[in-house]
């Protein structure tokens, strides 16, 4: 397993300063923000990661989350949004882009007796996952789907709600699920146990504490979850994805070296 960390959690100023941290903390990659539309800034990228030991390792999020959104101009827009950052993931040799379908309550209408809003998002995300999955493919990386927690999204909320979708868009090459160890300790009655359960179809994972800061100064038991990762045979990024308490440097470090030491002792054992 390698460790990721989100670029505007590293200290410094500039990316190149972001960068000498990360090298600093000897992780292996970088989270990009979508927001900094990363596929406008291919050159910049590349010029600061050329040379490094760190590569980027995934896009996490975009400026607009319209893919259910009943106006189909914005849906389209969003999607389209989604393919750029794609084809950026694919460009870099990412694992891919983590994208929440929805934040919020359902904006399709009720259409109840023939559906409610609930089967209408379900199929609408069926068919958007199958063709973002394909074109996702076709450039060697992944479109991750990410369920959150019940206080930010109605939809994917579970990691088997993830995984049903998956299914029913024919289970294709190019999608997999986010799994978020702090999504999952609201939402799962057992995270070891359902990320062994559904372990195939994890692409990518986030890492934070169960009150959102760094790993290691929470109550989430990382030996049992790392366990869990490598029976699944996860190879992939453990990312930071939370706010750092402490002073950054210091506090990243030691959780870093926490999060090493765990994942040497389950490949060692």
């Amino acid at each position: 397993m390698l460790i990721s960390i989100q670029e505007n959690l590293l200290p410094g100023e500039t990316l190149n300063e972001k960068l000498d941290c990360a090298e600093a903390l000897q992780i292996d990659g970088v989270e990009i923000q979508g927001r900094s539309r990363l596929y406008d800034r291919i050159s910049e990228y590349e010029a600061a990661f050329n040379s490094r030991s760190v590569r980027i390792s995934s896009i996490c999020g975009q400026s607009t989350f319209d893919w259910l959104d009943p106006d189909l101009a914005k849906r389209q827009a969003s999607i389209d949004e989604s393919r750029r950052n794609l084809e950026a993931c694919g460009h870099f040799g990412a694992a891919g882009q983590i994208v929440p379908p929805i934040f919020g309550p359902p904006r399709l209408p009720d259409l109840s007796p023939l559906k409610d809003a609930i089967a209408l998002e379900k199929e609408l995300l069926v068919e958007i996952t199958r063709d973002l999955a394909a074109f996702a493919h076709s450039h060697g990386t992944l479109l991750l789907l990410e369920p959150l927690n019940r206080y930010e999204q109605h939809l994917l909320r579970r990691q088997e709600d993830g995984v049903e979708i998956i299914q029913k868009a024919g289970d294709p090459p190019g999608v997999a699920l986010l799994t978020d160890f702090f999504h999952m300790h609201i939402e799962e009655v057992d995270t070891p146990a359902t990320i062994r359960r559904i372990g195939r179809y994890i692409g990518h994972v986030h890492v934070a504490d169960n009150t959102r800061v760094q790993p290691g100064i929470g109550d989430i038991d990382w030996q049992a979850g790392i366990q869990a990762l490598a029976d699944a045979d996860f190879k992939g990024y453990l990312t930071y994805e939370c706010r750092v308490a402490g002073e950054p440097q210091a506090a990243l470090a030691q959780s870093v070296a926490l999060l090493r030491e765990t994942i040497a002792s389950v490949q060692d054992g």
